[in-house]
């Protein structure tokens, strides 16, 4: 019923891979109209047709567009969405996958934050579900108890996850820093525009 929504969310937010399969089951539920993992994550995914909030522009004024260090900064964080594939919003701004090249094939894609400043932040887990619900009980007094009471509500909705005890959630790590990363390519674009 909704394998082209996913053909086209994959195209759109997932540079064409396929979508895995906590990520799908989350999706059809909210295109479902469900509201439980949404409620229990504090996530909404973008739809298909929504822009990396990367590459979204549309919030700025046109003096804005036309300065040429904003144009730099755009331009950074424009070639970044290459790899930083945001997918929902959720926690500080934005959660997604990042997919950069240097990142060892044979690991889990490291999950990472986009937060409203634009920094980005890695998240601990092998999944997004997994990642999402160790960031849901951050603020919780015991989040070990907390993160398997969750585990345990998410594996009832047909969501298990990898891990059910908060200490054995690893925390991969970036290969290539995606911050680092977008400074040197905005930078790398002020320098093409004469600004530093």
């Amino acid at each position: 019923m909704f394998e082209d929504r996913l053909t086209a969310f994959a195209d759109r937010h997932l540079g064409g891979r396929p979508v895995p399969a906590d990520l799908r089951v989350m999706l059809l539920a909210q295109w479902e109209a469900r509201t439980d993992f949404r409620d229990l994550l504090d996530l909404q995914f973008l739809e298909p047709d929504q822009l990396n909030p990367l590459l979204d522009t549309g919030y700025l004024r046109p003096e804005e567009l036309a300065d040429p260090d904003m144009q730099a900064v755009n331009a950074g964080a424009a070639a970044t969405a290459e790899y930083a594939k945001l997918i929902a919003e959720g926690g500080k701004g934005w959660i997604g996958y990042w997919f950069h090249p240097d990142q060892p094939a044979d690991e889990p894609v490291p999950l990472l934050e986009l937060d409203t400043e634009f920094t980005f932040w890695s998240l601990a887990g092998r999944t997004l579900a997994e990642a999402c619900a160790v960031e849901a009980v951050q603020y919780e007094d015991d989040k070990r108890a907390a993160f398997t009471r969750l585990a345990a509500r998410l594996a009832a909705l047909g969501l298990p996850l990898d891990a059910d005890d908060y200490d054995a959630v690893p925390e991969p790590e970036f290969t290539v820093d995606p911050g680092t990363l977008m400074e040197e390519l905005m930078d790398a674009e002020r320098e093409k525009r004469g600004l530093i």
